[in-house]
Protein backbone atom coordinates (compact mmCIF):
# COMPACT_ATOMS: atom_id res chain seq x y z
CA UNK A 1 0.00 0.00 0.00
CA UNK A 2 1.13 3.20 -0.88
CA UNK A 3 1.08 6.08 1.68
CA UNK A 4 0.59 10.06 2.05
CA UNK A 5 1.74 11.49 4.57
CA UNK A 6 -0.19 14.95 5.83
CA UNK A 7 2.04 18.53 4.73
CA UNK A 8 2.38 19.07 8.21
CA UNK A 9 4.49 15.72 8.52
CA UNK A 10 6.07 15.63 5.44
CA UNK A 11 9.14 17.61 5.77
CA UNK A 12 9.51 16.60 9.69
CA UNK A 13 12.91 14.58 9.94
CA UNK A 14 13.46 12.39 13.35
CA UNK A 15 15.44 14.25 15.91
CA UNK A 16 19.04 13.87 15.26
CA UNK A 17 19.54 13.68 19.33
CA UNK A 18 17.00 10.76 19.46
CA UNK A 19 19.29 9.54 16.53
CA UNK A 20 21.97 10.03 18.20
CA UNK A 21 21.06 8.48 21.48
CA UNK A 22 20.57 5.20 19.57
CA UNK A 23 24.51 5.03 19.88
CA UNK A 24 24.78 5.77 23.19
CA UNK A 25 23.05 2.68 24.14
CA UNK A 26 26.22 0.87 22.28
CA UNK A 27 28.04 -1.37 24.29
CA UNK A 28 31.46 0.73 25.72
CA UNK A 29 30.18 3.83 24.14
CA UNK A 30 30.77 6.78 26.83
CA UNK A 31 27.33 8.90 26.80
CA UNK A 32 28.20 12.56 25.84
CA UNK A 33 25.14 13.12 24.18
CA UNK A 34 22.50 12.10 26.27
CA UNK A 35 20.86 14.70 28.52
CA UNK A 36 19.66 12.36 31.44
CA UNK A 37 19.89 13.36 35.39
CA UNK A 38 22.87 11.27 37.03
CA UNK A 39 21.75 7.68 37.98
CA UNK A 40 22.29 8.90 41.68
CA UNK A 41 20.11 11.94 41.56
CA UNK A 42 17.50 9.63 41.47
CA UNK A 43 15.30 10.13 44.03
CA UNK A 44 13.89 6.15 44.20
CA UNK A 45 13.28 5.16 47.68
CA UNK A 46 11.08 8.12 48.28
CA UNK A 47 9.10 7.61 45.15
CA UNK A 48 8.76 3.87 45.92
CA UNK A 49 7.99 5.06 49.36
CA UNK A 50 5.14 7.24 48.50
CA UNK A 51 4.07 4.98 45.41
CA UNK A 52 3.51 1.89 47.90
CA UNK A 53 1.41 4.04 50.48
CA UNK A 54 -0.61 6.02 47.33
CA UNK A 55 -1.74 2.36 45.87
CA UNK A 56 -2.10 0.61 49.47
CA UNK A 57 -4.63 3.53 50.90
CA UNK A 58 -5.94 5.55 47.85
CA UNK A 59 -5.39 3.06 45.06
CA UNK A 60 -8.65 4.05 42.86
CA UNK A 61 -7.43 7.94 43.04
CA UNK A 62 -3.93 7.07 41.06
CA UNK A 63 -5.79 4.67 38.67
CA UNK A 64 -8.88 6.30 38.15
CA UNK A 65 -9.41 9.05 35.26
CA UNK A 66 -8.89 12.89 36.38
CA UNK A 67 -9.10 16.20 35.59
CA UNK A 68 -7.24 17.69 32.40
CA UNK A 69 -5.99 20.64 34.24
CA UNK A 70 -3.72 18.36 36.19
CA UNK A 71 -4.47 17.01 39.70
CA UNK A 72 -5.61 19.79 42.06
CA UNK A 73 -3.02 19.29 44.96
CA UNK A 74 -0.16 19.88 42.60
CA UNK A 75 -1.65 22.58 40.86
CA UNK A 76 -2.22 24.51 43.97
CA UNK A 77 1.31 23.60 45.50
CA UNK A 78 2.75 24.54 42.47
CA UNK A 79 0.33 28.06 42.65
CA UNK A 80 1.96 29.03 45.81
CA UNK A 81 5.45 27.21 45.66
CA UNK A 82 6.42 29.36 43.07
CA UNK A 83 4.37 32.42 43.68
CA UNK A 84 6.34 32.58 46.96
CA UNK A 85 9.99 31.63 45.77
CA UNK A 86 10.22 32.58 42.11
CA UNK A 87 8.21 35.26 41.62
CA UNK A 88 5.78 33.76 39.39
CA UNK A 89 2.35 33.57 38.84
CA UNK A 90 -0.08 36.50 39.26
CA UNK A 91 -3.95 36.62 40.07
CA UNK A 92 -4.48 36.18 36.40
CA UNK A 93 -2.57 33.23 35.45
CA UNK A 94 -3.32 29.42 35.60
CA UNK A 95 -1.41 26.25 36.17
CA UNK A 96 -1.89 23.64 33.61
CA UNK A 97 0.02 19.90 34.50
CA UNK A 98 1.45 18.37 31.35
CA UNK A 99 3.31 15.57 29.89
CA UNK A 100 6.51 16.92 30.36
CA UNK A 101 7.20 20.47 29.17
CA UNK A 102 7.70 19.51 25.86
CA UNK A 103 3.66 19.27 26.08
CA UNK A 104 3.69 23.06 26.67
CA UNK A 105 5.65 24.01 23.42
CA UNK A 106 3.21 21.71 21.69
CA UNK A 107 -0.41 23.29 23.32
CA UNK A 108 0.84 27.09 23.43
CA UNK A 109 1.60 26.34 19.24
CA UNK A 110 -1.42 24.50 18.64
CA UNK A 111 -3.19 27.32 21.01
CA UNK A 112 -1.88 30.52 18.94
CA UNK A 113 0.10 29.28 15.65
CA UNK A 114 -1.53 29.35 12.26
CA UNK A 115 0.95 28.09 9.05
CA UNK A 116 3.09 30.61 8.17
CA UNK A 117 3.06 32.19 11.70
CA UNK A 118 6.83 33.26 12.75
CA UNK A 119 8.24 32.17 15.74
CA UNK A 120 11.57 33.93 17.58
CA UNK A 121 14.31 31.22 18.45
CA UNK A 122 17.27 31.65 20.11
CA UNK A 123 20.15 30.39 17.83
CA UNK A 124 21.07 27.49 18.14
CA UNK A 125 18.09 26.18 20.61
CA UNK A 126 16.76 23.03 22.21
CA UNK A 127 15.47 20.46 19.01
CA UNK A 128 12.94 18.65 20.67
CA UNK A 129 11.12 22.35 20.63
CA UNK A 130 12.30 23.85 17.21
CA UNK A 131 10.67 20.59 15.51
CA UNK A 132 7.52 20.82 17.79
CA UNK A 133 7.45 24.51 15.99
CA UNK A 134 8.19 22.46 12.43
CA UNK A 135 5.42 19.94 13.07
CA UNK A 136 3.10 23.35 12.84
CA UNK A 137 4.65 24.85 9.90
CA UNK A 138 6.10 27.75 11.54
CA UNK A 139 8.49 29.95 10.37
CA UNK A 140 11.93 29.94 12.38
CA UNK A 141 13.66 33.07 12.72
CA UNK A 142 17.41 32.79 14.83
CA UNK A 143 18.34 35.18 17.13
CA UNK A 144 21.93 34.98 17.66
CA UNK A 145 23.16 34.48 21.37
CA UNK A 146 25.85 36.15 22.91
CA UNK A 147 27.98 35.54 26.05
CA UNK A 148 25.30 36.98 28.39
CA UNK A 149 22.18 35.45 26.33
CA UNK A 150 19.83 36.43 23.02
CA UNK A 151 21.38 39.28 21.02
CA UNK A 152 18.88 42.27 22.21
CA UNK A 153 19.73 44.09 18.59
CA UNK A 154 18.76 41.16 16.80
CA UNK A 155 15.77 40.63 18.74
CA UNK A 156 14.80 44.37 18.04
CA UNK A 157 15.36 43.96 14.50
CA UNK A 158 13.38 40.76 14.40
CA UNK A 159 10.73 42.28 15.98
CA UNK A 160 10.63 45.37 13.32
CA UNK A 161 10.62 43.05 10.22
CA UNK A 162 8.87 39.87 10.69
CA UNK A 163 5.30 39.58 9.93
CA UNK A 164 2.87 37.68 12.54
CA UNK A 165 4.66 36.73 14.95
CA UNK A 166 3.40 34.43 17.70
CA UNK A 167 6.15 34.24 20.28
CA UNK A 168 9.72 34.43 21.35
CA UNK A 169 10.91 31.28 22.62
CA UNK A 170 13.43 31.37 25.53
CA UNK A 171 15.30 29.19 27.57
CA UNK A 172 17.18 31.95 29.67
CA UNK A 173 18.83 29.45 32.78
CA UNK A 174 21.98 27.23 31.72
CA UNK A 175 20.26 27.38 27.93
CA UNK A 176 20.42 23.75 25.85
CA UNK A 177 22.74 23.84 24.15
CA UNK A 178 24.84 26.76 24.65
CA UNK A 179 24.50 26.52 28.76
CA UNK A 180 24.76 30.25 28.08
CA UNK A 181 22.32 32.17 31.02
CA UNK A 182 20.58 35.65 30.22
CA UNK A 183 21.59 38.44 32.37
CA UNK A 184 19.20 40.42 34.44
CA UNK A 185 19.29 43.87 32.19
CA UNK A 186 18.25 41.71 29.05
CA UNK A 187 15.82 39.45 30.62
CA UNK A 188 14.17 43.06 31.58
CA UNK A 189 14.79 44.15 28.13
CA UNK A 190 13.11 41.02 26.31
CA UNK A 191 9.91 41.68 28.53
CA UNK A 192 10.13 45.64 27.41
CA UNK A 193 10.15 44.64 23.64
CA UNK A 194 7.81 41.33 23.63
CA UNK A 195 5.62 43.48 25.66
CA UNK A 196 5.60 46.60 23.46
CA UNK A 197 5.31 44.49 20.24
CA UNK A 198 2.39 42.58 21.10
CA UNK A 199 4.83 39.39 21.22
CA UNK A 200 4.29 36.34 23.73
CA UNK A 201 7.25 35.08 25.46
CA UNK A 202 7.84 31.58 26.05
CA UNK A 203 9.53 31.08 29.09
CA UNK A 204 10.98 27.81 29.04
CA UNK A 205 13.13 26.97 32.60
CA UNK A 206 13.59 23.21 32.84
CA UNK A 207 17.37 23.79 34.02
CA UNK A 208 16.38 26.50 36.79
CA UNK A 209 17.09 24.71 40.04
CA UNK A 210 20.21 23.35 38.70
CA UNK A 211 22.80 26.45 39.65
CA UNK A 212 25.76 24.81 41.39
CA UNK A 213 27.73 28.32 41.02
CA UNK A 214 26.86 32.51 40.49
CA UNK A 215 24.22 33.81 41.61
CA UNK A 216 19.96 33.30 40.89
CA UNK A 217 18.22 35.84 38.72
CA UNK A 218 14.88 36.63 38.39
CA UNK A 219 12.58 34.61 35.92
CA UNK A 220 11.50 36.71 32.91
CA UNK A 221 7.93 35.57 34.44
CA UNK A 222 8.31 37.38 37.33
CA UNK A 223 7.99 40.73 35.76
CA UNK A 224 4.85 40.35 34.12
CA UNK A 225 2.41 42.20 34.94
CA UNK A 226 0.39 42.30 31.15
CA UNK A 227 -0.12 38.81 30.69
CA UNK A 228 3.15 38.61 28.01
CA UNK A 229 4.87 35.43 29.82
CA UNK A 230 3.86 32.07 29.23
CA UNK A 231 6.20 29.65 31.92
CA UNK A 232 7.13 26.21 31.18
CA UNK A 233 8.62 24.20 34.01
CA UNK A 234 9.35 20.89 34.54
CA UNK A 235 10.15 17.75 36.74
CA UNK A 236 11.83 15.81 34.64
CA UNK A 237 15.92 17.45 35.64
CA UNK A 238 15.24 17.42 39.20
CA UNK A 239 12.54 14.46 39.95
CA UNK A 240 12.49 11.80 37.05
CA UNK A 241 12.18 12.30 33.40
CA UNK A 242 10.08 9.10 32.94
CA UNK A 243 7.63 10.38 34.85
CA UNK A 244 6.51 13.32 32.10
CA UNK A 245 5.33 15.49 34.74
CA UNK A 246 5.86 19.37 33.51
CA UNK A 247 3.28 22.45 34.24
CA UNK A 248 2.71 25.36 32.21
CA UNK A 249 2.31 29.02 34.21
CA UNK A 250 0.55 31.78 32.42
CA UNK A 251 -2.31 34.01 31.14
CA UNK A 252 -5.78 32.49 32.29
CA UNK A 253 -7.42 32.95 28.56
CA UNK A 254 -4.28 31.14 27.20
CA UNK A 255 -4.39 28.41 29.26
CA UNK A 256 -7.87 27.67 29.11
CA UNK A 257 -7.50 26.66 24.73
CA UNK A 258 -4.49 25.05 25.84
CA UNK A 259 -7.04 22.86 28.29
CA UNK A 260 -9.19 22.19 25.06
CA UNK A 261 -6.30 20.79 22.93
CA UNK A 262 -4.98 18.69 25.58
CA UNK A 263 -8.39 16.88 25.76
CA UNK A 264 -7.79 15.97 22.60
CA UNK A 265 -4.03 14.94 22.86
CA UNK A 266 -4.03 12.80 26.22
CA UNK A 267 -7.05 13.98 28.03
CA UNK A 268 -4.63 14.49 31.22
CA UNK A 269 -1.15 13.75 32.28
CA UNK A 270 -0.44 10.51 34.29
CA UNK A 271 -2.16 10.97 37.14
CA UNK A 272 0.24 8.42 39.76
CA UNK A 273 3.30 10.54 38.37
CA UNK A 274 1.22 13.86 39.41
CA UNK A 275 0.34 12.77 43.26
CA UNK A 276 3.86 11.43 43.47
CA UNK A 277 5.29 14.82 42.28
CA UNK A 278 3.17 16.28 44.72
CA UNK A 279 3.58 14.27 47.80
CA UNK A 280 7.03 14.06 46.67
CA UNK A 281 6.91 18.19 47.04
CA UNK A 282 5.32 18.45 50.51
CA UNK A 283 6.76 16.01 52.36
CA UNK A 284 10.36 14.47 51.01
CA UNK A 285 12.25 17.81 52.10
CA UNK A 286 12.24 19.12 48.47
CA UNK A 287 14.78 22.02 49.06
CA UNK A 288 17.61 19.84 50.66
CA UNK A 289 16.61 17.49 47.58
CA UNK A 290 17.59 20.46 45.17
CA UNK A 291 20.40 21.60 47.35
CA UNK A 292 21.99 17.66 46.64
CA UNK A 293 21.53 18.12 43.01
CA UNK A 294 22.88 20.59 42.84
CA UNK A 295 26.02 19.56 44.84
CA UNK A 296 26.08 16.00 42.27
CA UNK A 297 26.06 18.50 39.31
CA UNK A 298 28.68 20.73 40.58
CA UNK A 299 31.09 17.95 41.39
CA UNK A 300 30.39 16.62 37.68
CA UNK A 301 30.83 19.74 36.16
CA UNK A 302 34.45 20.36 37.96
CA UNK A 303 35.12 16.95 36.36
CA UNK A 304 34.50 17.77 33.10
CA UNK A 305 36.02 21.17 33.39
CA UNK A 306 39.17 19.56 34.32
CA UNK A 307 39.29 17.39 31.80
CA UNK A 308 38.66 19.69 29.15
CA UNK A 309 41.51 22.44 30.67
CA UNK A 310 43.53 18.73 29.96
CA UNK A 311 43.06 17.84 26.30
CA UNK A 312 40.55 20.73 25.02
CA UNK A 313 42.80 23.38 25.85
CA UNK A 314 43.54 25.84 23.97
CA UNK A 315 42.39 24.35 20.44
CA UNK A 316 38.66 23.62 21.28
CA UNK A 317 36.86 26.12 23.20
CA UNK A 318 33.88 26.18 25.40
CA UNK A 319 31.04 28.48 27.22
CA UNK A 320 31.30 29.24 31.09
CA UNK A 321 28.23 27.69 32.39
CA UNK A 322 27.01 28.19 36.11
CA UNK A 323 24.37 25.18 35.91
CA UNK A 324 22.82 23.25 33.71
CA UNK A 325 23.74 20.08 32.04
CA UNK A 326 25.51 20.89 28.97
CA UNK A 327 28.52 21.99 27.66
CA UNK A 328 29.37 24.04 24.64
CA UNK A 329 31.79 23.66 22.71
CA UNK A 330 34.06 25.10 19.63
CA UNK A 331 35.97 23.52 17.16
CA UNK A 332 39.11 25.78 14.97
CA UNK A 333 37.93 26.54 11.60
CA UNK A 334 40.17 23.75 10.25
CA UNK A 335 38.11 20.85 11.33
CA UNK A 336 35.81 19.60 9.77
CA UNK A 337 32.72 19.36 12.62
CA UNK A 338 30.73 16.84 11.43
CA UNK A 339 33.64 14.59 10.42
CA UNK A 340 35.05 15.59 14.34
CA UNK A 341 31.65 13.62 15.43
CA UNK A 342 31.27 11.23 13.26
CA UNK A 343 35.34 9.54 14.25
CA UNK A 344 34.74 10.51 17.68
CA UNK A 345 31.37 8.05 17.38
CA UNK A 346 33.43 5.38 15.74
CA UNK A 347 36.19 5.72 18.61
CA UNK A 348 33.32 5.08 21.45
CA UNK A 349 32.81 8.70 22.39
CA UNK A 350 29.76 10.05 21.25
CA UNK A 351 28.61 14.12 21.35
CA UNK A 352 25.70 16.06 19.47
CA UNK A 353 26.95 18.02 16.59
CA UNK A 354 26.08 21.93 16.71
CA UNK A 355 23.82 22.07 13.24
CA UNK A 356 21.33 19.95 15.17
CA UNK A 357 20.07 22.96 17.31
CA UNK A 358 19.94 25.49 14.53
CA UNK A 359 17.03 26.78 12.74
CA UNK A 360 18.65 26.05 9.41
CA UNK A 361 20.49 22.88 9.50
CA UNK A 362 22.45 23.90 6.49
CA UNK A 363 24.02 26.83 8.28
CA UNK A 364 27.92 26.34 9.31
CA UNK A 365 28.52 25.47 12.38
CA UNK A 366 31.83 24.63 14.23
CA UNK A 367 30.05 23.70 17.87
CA UNK A 368 29.12 20.76 19.34
CA UNK A 369 27.35 19.59 22.52
CA UNK A 370 28.16 17.95 25.70
CA UNK A 371 26.69 16.52 28.16
CA UNK A 372 28.23 15.60 32.13
CA UNK A 373 25.57 14.11 33.91
CA UNK A 374 24.77 11.08 32.57
CA UNK A 375 28.18 9.79 32.02
CA UNK A 376 30.57 8.71 34.96
CA UNK A 377 32.95 10.27 35.80
CA UNK A 378 35.58 8.37 34.39
CA UNK A 379 33.97 8.32 31.50
CA UNK A 380 33.64 11.82 31.07
CA UNK A 381 37.65 11.92 31.29
CA UNK A 382 38.17 9.38 28.88
CA UNK A 383 35.30 10.94 26.33
CA UNK A 384 37.28 14.03 26.61
CA UNK A 385 40.61 12.67 26.03
CA UNK A 386 39.49 11.24 23.01
CA UNK A 387 37.46 13.85 21.58
CA UNK A 388 40.72 16.14 22.21
CA UNK A 389 43.28 13.70 20.60
CA UNK A 390 40.93 13.25 17.76
CA UNK A 391 41.28 16.88 17.74
CA UNK A 392 44.77 17.62 17.41
CA UNK A 393 45.18 14.72 14.93
CA UNK A 394 42.23 16.60 12.74
CA UNK A 395 43.95 20.24 13.40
Amino acid sequence: MKYEFSQRVKSLKPSAIREILKNSSTPGMIPLSAGNPAPDAFPYEDIRKISASLLADTPIEALQYSVTEGYAPLREHLKKYMSEKHGVGKESDEVLITSGAQQVMDLLTKTLLNEGDTVLCEAPSFIGSLNTFRSYQAKLRGIPMEADGISIEGLENALDTEKNIKYLYTIPNFQNPSGITMSLPKRKKVYELCRDHNVLVLEDNPYGDLRFAGEDLPSIKSFDQEGVVMYAGSFSKVVSPGMRVGYAIGPREIIQKMVVCKQGEDVHSNIWAQIVCHRFMTECGYEAHLQRLRDIYRRKAAVLTAAMKEHFAPLISWNSFEGGLFAWCTLPESIDMLEFIRRGTEQKACAVPGTAFLTDESEACQSFRINFSTPTDEQLREGIEILGKLAREMA
